[in-house]
């Protein structure tokens, strides 16, 4: 038997027909996603702003995408967690709003700011001795601000304004709209504009940027090779390629598993006249969002010296006297 968010039955969104069992699964399920994104992120966080040796511009960088997927994990996933294992909204019309652009601010932010580390590693990778030089604290802090400032005006501009519906109106008013749903909708207009900002450019600058890491990182290999001779080319040199493979491979792989699904739907639901079902669309909005479950295993986890911050948390040493000034790596390997 059918069940509505609402007392008007002819205009109210129909709720979640899974059983208990159903939706519990679900919900556990979720708790976990959110459980571990907030964790992860919030160490990387403490382990960026505690210890000296890591004040780095690069990790400056990390230190604000683990705050933005922080974040996302903290003010956007609960209330998504309700809707989609519900099928109904029960914070009002104006959170509806207020949650979609911050959903799609930090969404964005956290995937902005992906494309920023990559061009930070391209330069460190590929131009090392100038590489202090062209990535300053005032360019790391440019990007910081791009990050952030971008998404949220496009986010909230678009969601208050109503410039999502713009051009199709008609349609979300007379068969998609109905009370106690939250769901994002876009036009076509809209819909291409929002995959060009949030996945489309800054995905492919960080798709480009990597590719050109490996393929200089190949380069670089093979002279090292040719320097010091034949016998040790096997070892040196498909170990670094295989690192490099390796890392990128993950780096990439993660985002594009991640978002592309999303992204891909987002753009063709317009076109398609909203035929993909709303349960498949919050299946994706969920996957998205385990990129940023995701990034600090990915960004921060990766590196040794992090494992080690992570151990000094976890046991409680980073509470003794002077353990900002702990050393995580050697200096001449940073």
């Amino acid at each position: 038997m059918m069940s509505f968010c609402h007392n008007v039955i002819n205009i109210s969104c129909v709720k979640s027909s899974w059983s208990n069992d159903v939706r519990a699964s679900l919900y556990s399920l979720m708790v976990l996603i959110i459980l571990t994104t907030l964790i992860g992120n919030l160490i990387v966080i403490i382990s960026i702003s505690h210890f000296r040796q890591l004040h780095t511009p690069t990790n400056w960088l990390i230190h604000s995408m683990a705050t933005a997927d922080f974040l996302l994990g903290c003010l956007v996933m609960p209330y998504s967690m309700v809707r989609s294992v519900e099928h109904g909204w029960y914070f009002g019309e104006v959170f509806c709003k207020i949650h979609t652009s911050t959903d799609i601010m930090l969404s964005s932010a956290s995937i902005f700011h992906l494309s920023f580390i990559s061009i930070d590693r391209y330069y460190a990778v590929c131009d090392p001795l100038r590489y202090k030089a062209k990535i300053s604290i005032l360019v790391i802090f440019v990007m910081i601000f791009i990050s952030w400032s971008v998404p949220a005006l496009f986010a909230f501009g678009m969601i208050f304004l109503e410039l999502n519906f713009k051009g199709a109106e008609e349609v979300y008013y007379k068969y998609i709209h109905c009370i106690g749903g939250c769901s994002v909708f876009f036009s076509k207009t809209s819909g291409v504009l929002a995959f060009m900002t949030s996945f489309y450019i800054p995905g492919s600058i960080m798709l480009c940027v990597y590719s050109r890491i490996y393929f200089i990182a190949q380069g670089q290999a093979r002279s090292i090779n040719d320097a010091v001779g034949l016998e040790e080319k096997n070892g040196m040199s498909q170990n670094k390629e295989r690192k490099a493979a390796k890392t990128l491979g993950i780096v990439v792989g993660v985002f594009l598993i991640c978002w592309c699904p999303f992204f891909v739907c987002m753009v063709m639901d317009p076109f398609l006249d909203y035929a993909i079902p709303p349960t498949l669309n919050d299946a994706l909005v969920w996957c998205g969002y385990l990129n940023s479950t995701f990034n600090p295993m990915v960004y921060a986890f990766f590196y040794p010296w992090f494992r080690k911050a992570l151990k000094m948390i976890l046991c409680g040493k980073i509470f003794q006297k002077d353990s900002c000034r702990h050393k995580l790596f050697l200096e001449s390997h940073p």
